[in-house]
Order: C-alpha cells, then structure tokens, then sequence
C-alpha cells in the first residue's frame, strides 16, 4: 500500500489522466465506424477501464478504494464484465503480508499471541481501511479479526484531500449545488470508520436492535480482542454473495435472503432510524436456512427522525400515485432548485412511475429483469441529467440514498422477487 501522500495524489491523477485518454481515442477511432462496431469497442474499452480502476484503488485502499466500492453498488446500469470487475473492489484487493499484520497487531492489541489459539495468514477479505483474518481464539471460539493498514488515518487524510479536488470536479460536471454539504456527510463517516471502538459499539446496537428479529444474526464483539484499530468478531459462517448469487441457489431461497434484506434496510430507516450504511452485498452472509449474517458496521448513520418521516410520507404519495404531492415534501426535507424553488412535478412524475411498478406489482416483481426498473431509473437520472443539475440535497441524505439505492442494486443481483408493496406498507403506516 502507497502511504506518501504526494505518491497517492500522483496515482490517482495518473489514473484520472489515463482513462481520459483512452476514452478519447476511442472516440477517434470510432468516427464513422458502424454501430454494432463502436459497442463492441466500447464495451471493451470500459472492461479495460475497470481493471485500471481496480488495479489502482485496491492497491492505494484508504478513502480512494472506498469511492470505487461506492461505484460498484450500481452493477445494474453496468455492463456485466465490468460489474464483475468492479466487484473485485469489494472483497479481492491486494493482502498485506501477515508479518506487516503481526506489527499491527503488536501495536493495537498488546498480548495478541495469549487471546488467539491460532490466526490465520492469509487474508480471506481485504477492505478499504483493514484486512481480515479468520482466526480461533483460546478458548476455541471461531472468529474473524479484522486488522487497520499500518498508517491508515494518515493515509485517509491525505485521500480526502486529494479526492476533494477530484470528485469536487466531477460534481462541477453534473451539479451547479454547493459540493461542501455533500463532501463533509462523506468525510465524517470515513472518518468513523477508522475507530473501531465505534464500530465495535454500533454493532452492539445492531444486535440489540434485532434480538427479536430471528432472520438478521449480527456476530457478537469479543471486547477482549478489539481496541481502536483491531476489531474481533463471532464467526458465523454462511455463502459469500458471489455464491448466493450463484446458479445453484433455489430461487425461493434468494427470495427469502431479499425480502430480509429489503427489511432489514427499512427497520434500519423506519423503525430504529439507525441505518448499517454501507450496502456492500460484500458484507453479509448468507445462511442456509434463510437468515442473514450482517458484517462490517464501520459505516452506520442515524436518521433525523424528520428525515425518516419524510421518506414515509413520499412512500405513502407513491404507493397511491399520487405524484403530486411529491414536491412539497421534497421541499420539506430540504431537497429545492439551487434559487430555492420546488423540483416541478414534471421532473419527479416519471420517477415515481416507475418505482409504482415495483410497489404495484401483483402479487410480486422480481428484480433484475433486463427491462430492470433500477436500470431505467439510471437512464431516466442520466437523461435529466441537465435539468436537475441545480437540485440541492441536505447532506443527511446523501449515506441514505446511497445505502436505498445500493439495496436496490442487491435485490438486482439476487433477482429477488417478493410483495414489496405490501412488505413497505407496514413500516410507512406505523
């Protein structure tokens, strides 16, 4: 891992440099080709792309890697070789040697070597903050150990730096609203993940949240085995997403995982209004029996109860179709035009559109169809790309729409299919 703060905003220039100047000559050479032709050419080109991107994120890791995990949430609107490219940001970037995990672990937890009976070498996940080891405690409690990069927080800082330059671009590109609400929701919860004591207290409340709830099982801390840059965790076992996405998983099955899933996003956002924000298919298990191992709580939010009402009363104007009371109450949460005015009803009328056909489907929808309504809803967002370009969002929302859209994009991959409607008409009536 890059730790030189002036090395990494080297790479992740480079990188910027380089595909830009692959997609240009791409555009060249694809003048007055066929178009069957420049497809194919593209497509290649965005595979060719992807692996740059993976390449050089996972090496950096830190902040950097987290904005390419952000990025493969959205495989839906990806062709698939390039979703199963980015995918490998999630849990295959490179491992740091154990004897550079060894030091850490000197460092963070002093007298390591007497709490675990055994650790395993190999990293079986790498993340954008740590690595994680299975491992087996003295007592013989199984175990998974998930350890910080040597120089982590510097790192990060030195990202959050060079990435607000970058992406304040990009936001420039598509938004003429203030980038500083968005880029400071970002810092802070980055900046929560790199204390693990948090973390390890957020996945106490997670559990106590759903003790009642037999389909999410949330692992237990072991406190003697985590400090603020080790956190150590009951392993619980269960199918990677890769295999519960898989051929060989009965469609009943995936079903039960989604509608879990679903729940467990709007328990999160409704009931508790304390939301797991880091939708990362990556970070659950999936348990034969139905239930759902929940991973990695580094990146939670607490819900503004205003917030979590306002998303009840645009769910209610939604499932009644009636999309002109969408407005206003996009005008409650803060959500306006960049002079202050209200987003127009002929703006927000397609939307609500196609979110009706996944919530008025009968009896059920499955999701990740090819005429997928998570697809075109990507295609709508991309065509009035121009006309909402002056949309302000309060920062609250932005770890919110994200972790929705990012469980949209799950049930996609699982091409779960359930009564949605009925199941988000419980939480938004209580």
């Amino acid at each position: 891992m890059i730790t030189s703060p002036l090395r990494r905003m080297l790479r992740l220039g480079g990188l910027v440099g380089r595909v830009g100047v692959s997609l240009a000559g791409e555009g060249l050479r694809s003048l007055g080709a066929a178009e069957d032709s420049r497809a194919a050419r593209r497509r290649d080109l965005l595979v060719r792309n992807a692996v740059r991107v993976v390449e050089t994120l996972g090496e950096l890791k830190g902040a950097a890697m987290k904005v390419g995990q952000m990025l493969s949430l959205h495989e839906a609107v990806l062709p698939p070789e390039v979703a199963v490219v980015l995918r490998g940001l999630q849990r295959q970037a490179p491992r740091l040697p154990f004897e550079i995990v060894a030091y850490e672990l000197d460092a963070a937890l002093p007298g390591w070597r007497r709490l675990f009976r055994e650790i395993e070498p190999e990293a079986f996940a790498a993340a954008s903050i740590g690595q994680v080891h299975r491992a087996t405690l003295a007592d013989g409690r199984l175990v998974v150990v998930k350890v910080q990069y040597p120089l982590i927080a510097e790192v990060i800082e030195a990202d959050l730096d060079n990435l607000r330059l970058i992406l304040e671009t990009l936001f420039a590109l598509v938004s003429e609203a203030d980038f500083e609400p968005v880029w400071s929701e970002v810092r802070d919860r980055l900046r929560e993940e790199l204390d693990y004591l948090h973390e390890a207290e957020s996945a106490r409340r997670l559990a106590a949240l759903h003790a009642e709830v037999p389909e999410i099982v949330v692992p237990a801390v072991i406190d003697e085995a985590t400090s603020r840059r080790v956190i150590t965790l009951e392993r619980l076992g269960g199918l990677g997403a890769d295999e519960a996405c898989g051929p060989g998983v009965e469609q009943a099955l995936r079903d039960r995982w989604g509608r879990t899933l679903f729940e467990f996003l709007l328990r999160g956002l409704y009931r508790h209004r304390f939301l797991h924000a880091d939708p990362n298919l990556a970070n659950f298990a999936f348990l034969p029996d139905g239930r759902l191992a929940v991973y990695d709580f580094g990146c939670v939010k607490e819900v503004p109860e205003r917030l979590a009402s306002g998303y009840a009363a645009l769910s209610r104007a939604v499932l009644a179709e009636r999309a002109a009371e969408v407005p206003p109450l996009l005008a409650a949460l803060g959500v306006r035009r960049a002079g202050g005015e209200a987003v127009g009803e002929d703006l927000i009328a397609p939307y609500a559109a196609l979110l009706g056909e996944v919530f008025r489907a009968a009896p059920a929808y499955r999701f990740g169809e090819d005429d997928s309504v998570y697809r075109r809803l990507f295609e709508l967002g991309w065509t009035d790309l121009g006309e909402a370009s002056d949309l302000v969002f309060p920062h609250d929302l932005v770890f919110v729409n994200r972790t929705v859209g990012g469980h949209f994009g799950n049930l996609c991959r699982l091409r779960a299919e359930g009564p949605w409607r009925e199941i988000l008409l419980d939480y938004v009536e209580e």
